[in-house]
């Protein structure tokens, strides 16, 4: 079936990644429905039951139609990576990981709490009610921006090209949007697809990105000092191997992060 022979509703279209998966399908002929999400939720102690009801909502209104034929949902490497178990270079996470919520509970982290309640959730709806569902858990996605505000996840590269005197001791899963929307795509066309896919291109401290973004934007000012004295925190690994055999192929960080600070500099961020 061509895409022109298909229908695909996208929720929350307006978003950073779904507003590049919605580019994508149309570029591929799909007709695409687009719903967007409520502006007036701005407070991150209102993404909880939100973001658990609007699954469930959505669900519930795919279980009534038969020619649906599969749901994607879009979840998060904090559904997955987060379980207590500590992380250190010979550490290789995959696909069976689940998040334990008493982590992000003792850190009061909100929207990592939202995603994973929100996957637990669509998992155990999905398959009480016989509905075909993919999760797509991607790291922190960075990447062009097709809408004008600025997003969580590209904030930090924000920062760090915008006067930051130092950076973070933070280490980050990284993952290009449009390797993100791609996988959406591949996840939703693909008969075989199933289960969840992480979508992780690179983890680096960030000490590595300053460095690469130095080599690549000599003209900005980049913190050269880490806010803090202790050693750096470890890297580990997030297996690609589902995403590859689905069809991902990742995008070079410094291809990302290029194309990241000229989209912010287009928007006039910075």
């Amino acid at each position: 079936m061509s895409g022109a022979e298909k229908v695909v509703s996208v929720t929350g279209a307006s978003g950073y990644i779904a507003s590049w998966v919605v580019k994508l399908l149309l570029q591929r002929g799909y007709t695409v429905k687009a719903s967007v999400r409520d502006p007036s939720l701005i407070c991150w102690a209102e993404l909880i039951d939100p973001a658990l009801k609007g699954t469930l909502n959505v669900l519930r209104s795919c279980a009534k139609v038969p020619s649906i034929k599969r749901v994607v949902i879009t979840s998060s490497m904090a559904a997955v990576a987060f379980t207590g178990k500590p992380l250190a270079p010979d550490v290789i996470i995959d696909e069976s990981w689940f998040s334990d919520l008493a982590v992000w509970e003792k850190l009061k982290l909100w929207y990592m709490i939202s995603k994973t309640l929100a996957e637990e959730a669509a998992w155990k709806f999905t398959k009480e009610n016989g509905i075909d569902m993919v999760a797509i858990n991607p790291g922190l996605v960075i990447g062009p921006l097709l809408q004008p505000t600025l997003n969580t996840s590209v904030e930090p590269v924000l920062k760090l090209i915008n006067g930051a005197e130092t950076f973070p001791n933070i280490t980050y899963r990284w993952v290009d949007v449009r390797d993100v929307a791609n996988a959406h795509i591949l996840a939703f066309e693909n008969a075989s697809a199933s289960g969840r896919y992480c979508l992780v291109g690179r983890i680096t401290n960030c000490s590595e990105v300053v460095k690469l973004l130095r080599d690549l934007f000599p003209a900005l000012k980049i913190p050269e000092k880490c806010a803090d004295d202790k050693p750096f925190t470890p890297t580990y690994q997030v297996s690609k191997e589902r995403a590859q055999v689905l069809g991902v192929k990742f995008t070079p960080l410094e291809v990302t992060l290029k194309d990241t600070v000229e989209s912010l500099k287009e928007k006039n961020f910075f």
